[in-house]
């Protein structure tokens, strides 16, 4: 099977703005048929190549992101005052949706949340050690970049199946922690400073099963700076 037949098998907040202007070699996102769209990429595809593939970017981005969009407006069509609330009030007030619709939003709207954040923690100009704030309250708290490292990387690794790994602040602290599906962070009251994606979706065209071989590439591409301006919001 060639990868563009393999490709194809695979169709199926303030931040959201920071950014988002459209990059060269993407197209353009369809217009909105419901309260929340599909932000453009920051950067074209082959952007994060040789660590994130373009098939993977395009696909990723194209088909799964905008599914959970696409999903998402569906659910919220006769529900005018959930559709008022940004994707991060929404999910801060579950208990307000009817029952029959929850779960699927909290899979939907974490989706897209958690996706928005993704692409703006990667940059084509990325990598390397952090510096600035999150470089001292990383060593701060687990003494070494190193040392942070080795414990993101555990995290991502044993996350079972489907979902994240996380730098996240909560009252002045960082730490790690992973969550299943696509629950974002801010639904235990945290800020997501970093976050990976572990889904297969995420890493499997180029990757396949070497889950921990694209682990060790990602971190080629983050994007310290905007780390650091996730961390001066916590």
């Amino acid at each position: 099977m060639g990868l563009g037949t393999m490709a194809a098998a695979f169709v199926g907040g303030p931040w959201l703005n920071r950014g988002m202007a459209q990059a060269p070699g993407t197209p353009t996102a369809p217009a909105p048929t419901g309260p929340y769209t599909l932000p453009p990429l920051p950067y074209p595809y082959e952007a994060l190549e040789p660590n994130i593939d373009t098939w993977t970017m395009q696909i990723h981005h194209d088909k799964h992101h905008k599914a959970y969009v696409d999903n998402a407006n569906k659910l919220l069509v006769d529900h005018p005052e959930l559709s008022k609330m940004s994707p991060e009030e929404l999910l801060k007030n579950l208990d307000k949706a009817p029952e029959a619709i929850r779960t699927g939003l909290r899979n939907n709207v974490g989706g897209h949340v958690n996706h928005s954040l993704f692409w703006l923690m990667m940059s084509p100009k990325g990598g390397g050690k952090p510096t600035g704030k999150i470089a001292a309250a990383i060593d701060k708290k687990f003494g070494s970049f190193e040392q942070f490292q080795t414990k993101f990387n555990e995290a991502a690794t044993k996350r079972f199946g489907s979902g994240w790994a996380w730098l996240v602040a909560k009252d002045g602290e960082i730490e790690i922690v992973s969550t299943p599906n696509q629950d974002p962070p801010l639904l235990e009251g945290q800020r997501a400073l970093l976050g990976l994606d572990v889904w297969e979706h995420a890493y499997y065209l180029k990757y396949q099963n070497r889950r921990a071989d694209y682990i060790t590439a990602w971190w080629n591409v983050i994007d310290w700076d905007f780390v650091n301006e996730q961390l001066a919001k916590a």
